[in-house]
């Protein structure tokens, strides 16, 4: 499984990379919600999961899920919203716009793997045939 992680701050970035890594998936990461669009499109294979903050140069996230989710190519993508934006509007916003899950930064490692593990339930199943 691939994944994207779409942050502006760098070490969320490597945080988040590396804890998505030790549940098995590939990872790329892009700097803001321009970058993530370009190197999706320049892929042919789409991304099981893309973690998305929301305050980003550029394109910001919000706008990269409305982008994201205009494109029928994307239907299968889950989309996990990871960002400070803590407002109940803006999680609604979020979620109406086909985001899958929303995370309030700060999080813990625990949280954020059960809520990938929500929306992509074959992490668990991959877990228990390899145990």
């Amino acid at each position: 499984m691939h994944a994207y992680v779409v942050d502006d701050s760098k070490t969320m970035r490597m945080a988040v990379s590396k804890l998505l890594s030790l549940l098995g998936m590939s990872i790329t990461e892009a700097v803001d919600g321009a970058e993530a669009l370009q190197k999706l499109q320049a892929e042919e294979a789409k991304p099981s999961l893309i973690m998305l903050d929301w305050n980003m140069p550029e394109m910001n996230g919000y706008e990269l899920l409305n982008a994201l989710r205009a494109d029928e190519l994307y239907n299968d993508t889950r989309i996990i919203m990871l960002t400070t934006r803590n407002e109940i509007e803006n999680i609604r916003r979020a979620l109406a716009a086909g985001a899958d899950e929303y995370i309030m930064k700060p999080f813990t490692d625990d949280m954020l793997i059960e809520k990938v593990k929500m929306v992509l339930p074959e992490l668990d199943e991959a877990e228990a045939n390899t145990e």
